[in-house]
């Protein structure tokens, strides 16, 4: 995650930091940095309704940034979406002040997290999410016959960065070739998605773990 601005006052401890998520693991980081009654803005689209002068009604979503006081938290670990829910604390053009709002916090976007407090933990877990030399060096290819799952182990979750399904029919008395052929399929898919999400140039080590469904 890349910090853009901090000002905090070391008195008291509030103050705000500006950042930008740049991969799925920041938004994880951001879920256990934000706690209810933070104040966090972004750009956001909100549905404005105008009524013309002949009183017929028009529905369109506008861009604005806004700024809300945090009341609830939603994290999406299969969608790796962060949504905040809360009340706008600043004036608006399109949004009355106190009314709800959620802002959806995703990647390549900039917000401004402040806190009445940022504590000893939340100070610890800008520098974990923002440290540069942190890399996904080891990836998991974890199997069983005709499924898979190709992971990144990063410091504080594991990703999923694939799934690979492949019907294996059984073995028949005398003819095991549809059994191996599909075999085969599979264990193509498995290569060529590692191949695909893997990048080689930050991954050191794949850890590949099965219950030992194949031999040779």
């Amino acid at each position: 995650m890349k910090l853009l601005s901090k000002h905090i006052d070391y008195k008291n401890g509030s103050g705000r930091m500006t950042f930008i998520p740049e991969e799925s693991e920041d938004l994880w980081h951001v879920y256990n940095l934000v706690t209810q009654g933070d104040v966090v803005r972004c750009t956001t689209l909100r549905k404005v309704v105008t009524e013309s002068t002949t009183g017929s009604t028009n529905a369109e979503r506008v861009k604005t940034n806004l700024t809300i006081c945090v009341e609830n938290i939603s994290y999406d670990v299969e969608d790796m979406s962060l949504a905040l829910k809360g009340r706008n604390v600043e004036e608006n053009r399109y949004v009355k002040m106190g009314a709800y709002h959620t802002l959806s916090l995703e990647l390549q976007r900039k917000f401004t997290l402040t806190k009445e407090n940022w504590d000893a933990i939340a100070l610890e877990r800008v520098d974990e999410a923002c440290d540069s030399g942190k890399t996904a060096d080891l990836a998991a290819v974890v199997l069983q016959e005709g499924l898979a799952h190709i992971c990144l182990v990063r410091q504080s979750m594991t990703i999923t960065k694939a799934k690979i399904e492949v019907p294996i029919p059984r073995k028949r008395r005398g003819s095991c070739t549809n059994h191996d052929k599909a075999l085969l399929r599979f264990f193509d898919a498995v290569g060529n998605a590692i191949v695909r999400h893997l990048d080689f140039n930050v991954v050191k080590c794949v850890l590949v773990a099965s219950p030992g469904f194949r031999q040779g």
